[in-house]
Order: C-alpha cells, then structure tokens, then sequence
C-alpha cells in the first residue's frame, strides 16, 4: 500500500512515528496468532469449542520473531566484549574490530535507520529513529563501538517488549470481547451439520447444546433456555430467556438443547460491533494523549539542537575543550531525550482503561472520555430503567362508583396499544391483548404527558395528572400525594378514576449511590415520573436531589443548573429518549446497551448490562487510568531530567542513557499494564 502521510488533531504525524510502528507490529503480531489459531481449527475439528483455545504457543512464536534481531546483536556484542577483555589476541582490532561490532550493530540497527530514512523522506525530521540513529554513529565516529551497539540494541529490546504489551493488551481484549466459536450447528433438512460460523447465513437454524457458544445473533425458538453472558457484560450470572427473545453472539447455553433462528450475519453481530468500537476507541485522544504529541513535535528538534550546542558551543568556555569528551556528553543527551516512555506508554496506558472496563462490561468509545469519567462531579441519572429496573405492574385499579369499569379498562387498554411506554405494557398485562374490535381514532401521544384518543366514540384522556390540567379536567388533589406511578383517566372532558404502577429498585441501586459518594460524586435524579413518587425513590436511595414531573425540555434546564456547580457532569439514560440531555452532558452514559443498537451508536460510554453499580465502576477505571498516565508522565521527567543534568555535566554514561530511555519506558509500560490486572469490582478509590 501507498504510504500516506497523515497527521492528528494535534498536527503530528502518526504514520512516521514509533507510536504507531508499535501498534502496527502489535496487529500484525496479533493477526499471525490468529492465523495459526484459524490453521489449526482447519486441520482438525475435533476439539471442543465451548470455552475459548490456549493459543500462548502461537503468542509465543510471535515473540520469539520479535526478539531475535536482539538475540542475534547480543551473542555478537557479547562475543566481541568478551575479544575485547577475555580472550588474549593480537587480531581482533583496526578494521576487523569495527567490522565485527558493525555486523552487531545491523540486526538491531538497521530497521531504526529505515524507519529514519522514510520519516525524512516524508517531512518528519525529528523523530524518535533519527535520535537513535545520529546518537550511535555519534558513538562510532568517536570509537566507543560497544555503547553504540548497545543503545540500540537496548532500544530494540525496549522496543520489541513495548510491541509485545500491546499485542497482549489487544489480545486481552480480543479474548474477552470475541469468544465466538469458528463452527455452528445449522439445521438442514431436519439434520444437524457443523459448518464455518461464517458460513451460516441469516435464516438459519441453530442447535446449540449444554456449554456451546453461540457463534452469531439470533432468535430462540425453543420454549425456554439460560445463557451466561459474561462475555458481553462481564458478569457470568444466568440470564433467562424465552421463546422469541434475543440471544447474542457470545452466550453461552446453560442447560438444555436449544435451538435458534440467525438473525444477523457473523460480522454484522453486536460482539463484531462491540469489538470494532474498542478497537477505534484509540482514535479518540484523550487531552493528554494531545499534549504529549504535541510535546513529542517541539521538544524533539530542541533537543537536537540543545545537544548540537553541548558538543561545540564549550569551545568557546571551556579552556581545557576536547570536542570527543563533549560530543560523547551530547550523544548521551540524545539518547536520553528520546520520547519513547511518554509516545508508547500515555497511548497503552488509555488503551489498558478502554481494555479494563470492556472486561467489565463498559464499553468507552475514547481516551478522552476515560479523562472526563475521572474528573466527574456530578452524575445526573434517569429514574425509570436506570435506578429501577422499568417493568411496572399495575397495583391497583380506582374508578367513580357505577361507570362500565370493563369497558373504560378495555378502552384504555386499546388505546395504550399506540404507545411504547412501560406504564402501557403494565395495561396490557393486567387487561390483556387489546380489543381491537372497538373503534379507535384520533389517537395521539402528548409528550411527557400521555394518551388521547377516541373509542367507540367517546374521547379518553389517558396520562399523568399534567395531561388533565393540560385539558382543564378536574380531578381530586390527592392524586398526587399517591406513591405509586398514577395513571389518570378522563373521558369525554370528565375524570373517571386512576390505575396506579409500581416499579421495583434495582437491588444495587442503594449501593451505587453510596460508591458515588465514597468517590465525592453528587447524584441528582430527574424524571418525568410523578414528583412523590421520584422523591420516594430518591430518599430510599441516598439521591443528594431529585425533580419529578419534568419534560425533556425541563431536563435539559436541570442539567444546566447541574452544569452551573459541577465542572464535569455525566448523565445516565437510555440514550435515545432523553438524546438532547445526553448531548448537552460532559459524558453520556447509556444503561442497558445490549440490546439497543441505537444506544450503543449515540452513548459515550455503554453499559452493557442494566446494573447501575458499573456507574462508579467506570468512574474508577477513569481515575485509576488517569493516576497511572501521570505516574509514568512525572517518572519520565524527573529520571530524564536527572540524567540530562549528570550527562551534560560529564558525570553519566551511555549506559545510564539507555536506563533513562529505554528502563524508563520498560517501567512506564509495566505500570501501565497494572490497569488491566486491577479487580474494579469493589473498587471505589
């Protein structure tokens, strides 16, 4: 492929540099695992699927083809040390010497110098090779061979290991994410055949026995069936379904044989999407990942230019000036300066957040939106679906004395056929299926109000109490002291009665909160739910405050108060209902995304099953993201900084460079991997 030059947001070019050679090797490296792993699935099939392949021997192989350039230039260095202060000999100097360490040198040198030689070629002088490259020949042309194999053969070790953190990241991720089985058992012709998962088209008839994984999207058709779903929401807790539920590529079959219908190709499935939005997630800088960059641009030619001053500008000082001791000095500012702990590890350090709340059932869409859940103030939550669970029932049911209470339910009840409210599915289940034997016209839905309509000619106001003042319908004033959800009636301009509805709160709801406040996080709950019952909810919580009777409109002026104390603030929703507060959110968290597709396009941050404790979850991955960027940020500085000062004063060594760059980075990524080996479950700091 023609290389093309392109450059971020912060005007750096992530083509050229040794960021994004990691990331390509670590794809690349990854890709062969799964091409082995894919060759070996084509040799035999008689291996079970159910659980997921140890594969590490193919890893394995991938590392050793990236260590052995190193391997090679360190029996070479080693073999000519041991020439140089071991073995007695009177040939192994002059041209003999230089060309033994140069052969040493190639190995590990070589791919640096390439990747200098294109990132000049296309406009990026000072990058991280072209430091690595003049400090060595620097090294040569003063005879110091061994130090300048050295450095880059420490740099390509460094190098190599940072490549293999990150493979393993993606992999890490890969392996929670995508679990699909290669093969499916379809169904054809009353026969069960195994055929490539790829295979199977829409349509289809999966059998899937006790402990398979299901291998794409699909409908059940059986009667029943329980499915762990860990690899989609990171709990591994039996969800039940029933005939004609959704079930996901991922899950697997708990009990008995079932059988289900595709309904979605096998790259079309939401595990596919789900996986392909924590791969671009990198995409989305996070404010420090810019800074970096844009750091990377203007501090690299300065310390170009800083080392050129330390090798000639003491002629002009210094009496006792000898241009080799100083140029070595300068080399080991080069050397030191090198970026590579900040480029490699700030990048890995986000990309292990991103990979941390995956395995925990969050999916965040960026960098930038892990820094903005670290920084939360205030989280502003929905109530219905959110902090409980939105399946209602109807508690009971009060009509004026001697009106028809079956036809006003049957009316009612056809009527909320029109809307995809919970409070109408409650209807539906306490009436039953709809008469549509009866007249209907006229219906329309009034937003954050309710129903109204015509049947059998009569007209039906069917809502909240807001929907009757709207229409002027007077009705007793203890409607709204009620607890429960009320649902008013009116017909033909006159009030008839009321259903109440009750939801049940979910059961760590309570403990959300109080992780919340553990993390010195405000919670506010908004809804357009009848204000006594929000307040109910919300004492029964521990919410610091709660409004009810609210329309959208309202709540986006809610969250705007909530804007006006709190510097960052996130809002928890369904993220399609409530969209124009999700927009105007620091951060637009979505509950339930598993199953919504339009959820999990719109959110910033998806939470893939309905538990509002992965709320504080996220928050923690955030700050412990975070911590950790700015451990390996301040480690880089003061270690840099410190051997800078001894270098340029004459009081470090080469070797004391290479700690400085590549021990520095080696101790930045191994920090940066601990994000992905921390238990977030009861974590609340």
């Amino acid at each position: 492929m023609e290389h093309k030059h392109q450059f971020n947001a912060a005007g750096v070019c992530e083509i050229c540099n040794q960021t994004d050679k990691i990331y390509k090797r670590a794809d690349a490296s990854l890709a062969l695992s799964s091409k082995k792993k894919q060759h070996n699935h084509d040799d035999s099939h008689d291996h079970d699927h159910d659980d997921g392949h140890d594969h590490s021997h193919d890893m394995e192989g991938s590392t050793f083809q990236l260590f052995l350039p190193a391997i090679l230039s360190l029996f070479l260095l080693l073999s000519a040390l041991s020439l140089d202060h071991l073995i007695a000999n009177d040939w192994f100097k002059g041209w003999i010497r230089l060309g033994w360490y140069v052969l040493a040198y190639i190995p590990v040198g070589f791919p640096v110098l390439k990747d200098a030689l294109k990132s000049i070629r296309k406009g990026n002088f000072f990058s991280e090779f072209f430091l690595m490259g003049i400090a060595t020949f620097g090294a040569f042309a003063i005879g110091e061979y061994p130090e300048g194999v050295a450095v880059m053969l420490f740099y390509a070790v460094g190098e190599a290991f940072q490549t293999m953190a990150v493979t393993r990241a993606k992999a890490n991720i890969k392996s929670l994410l995508d679990q699909r089985p290669d093969e499916a058992t379809v169904i054809r012709d009353g026969d069960p055949i195994l055929i490539r998962a790829k295979e199977v088209k829409v349509g289809d008839v999966i059998q899937l026995k006790p402990g398979e994984k299901l291998a794409l999207d699909a409908i059940l058709l059986s009667d029943q069936a329980s499915f762990n779903t860990a690899a989609l929401t990171g709990e591994s807790k039996p969800d039940s379904k029933v005939k004609n539920d959704a079930v996901l590529a991922g899950m697997i079959n708990l009990k008995s044989v079932a059988e289900v219908k595709v309904s979605a190709a096998y790259e079309d499935s939401k595990l596919s999407k789900i996986w392909e939005m924590v791969q671009h997630a990198s995409s989305q800088k996070a404010p420090t990942e810019l800074f970096i960059s844009k750091f990377a641009k203007i501090y690299t030619p300065i310390v170009v230019f800083l080392a050129i001053g330390i090798a000639f500008l003491p002629a002009i000082f210094v009496s006792d000036y000898v241009f080799k001791d100083w140029l070595y000095r300068a080399l080991i500012f080069l050397v030191v300066s090198c970026p590579c702990a900040l480029v490699i590890s700030i990048p890995l350090g986000y990309f292990g957040g991103i990979g941390a709340a995956s395995r925990n059932g969050i999916l965040v869409k960026g960098g930038n939106f892990l820094d903005s859940l670290a920084a939360v103030e205030e989280v502003v939550m929905d109530k219905t679906g959110t902090m409980t669970e939105g399946v209602f029932e109807v508690q009971e049911v009060v009509f004026k004395d001697g009106l028809d209470r079956q036809g006003i339910l049957e009316a009612i009840n056809l009527l909320e056929s029109k809307s995809t409210h919970p409070a109408a599915t409650a209807i539906h289940q306490y009436v039953g299926e709809p008469n549509h034997g009866l007249s209907l016209t006229d219906a329309e839905e009034i937003a954050g109000h309710g129903l109204k309509g015509r049947v059998n000619g009569k007209t039906y106001l069917v809502g909240n109490v807001k929907l009757l003042d709207k229409f002027q319908v007077e009705y007793p004033k203890e409607l709204n002291d009620l607890v429960y959800t009320t649902i008013a009636i009116a017909e033909n301009g006159e009030y008839v009665g009321y259903l109440t509805i009750a939801d049940k709160i979910k059961e760590d709801a309570k403990a959300t909160i109080e992780k919340l406040h553990a993390l010195k996080v405000r919670a506010t709950m908004l809804s357009g739910d009848k204000n006594a019952v929000v307040q109910y909810v919300a004492k029964e919580l521990g919410i610091d405050s709660a409004f009810g009777d609210l329309l959208p409109e309202d709540k986006v002026e809610k969250l705007k108060e909530s804007k006006s104390r709190s510097s960052i603030v996130a809002f928890v929703g369904d993220g399609v209902n409530d969209a124009p507060v999700v927009a105007l959110s620091d951060v637009g968290i979505a509950m339930g995304g598993l199953g919504s597709d339009a959820t999990v396009e719109t959110a910033d941050v998806v939470i893939q099953d309905d538990r509002p404790s992965k709320i504080p979850m996220a928050i923690a991955i955030g700050k412990k993201t975070k911590a950790i960027v700015w451990q390996n940020i301040i480690l880089a500085f003061v270690v840099k900084g410190i051997v800078l000062l001894l270098g340029a004063g004459g009081l470090a060594t080469m070797w004391e460079a290479v700690f400085a760059d590549v021990g520095v980075a080696l101790l930045a990524i191994l920090n940066a991997v601990r994000i992905q080996r921390t238990d977030y479950r009861d974590k609340v700091k």
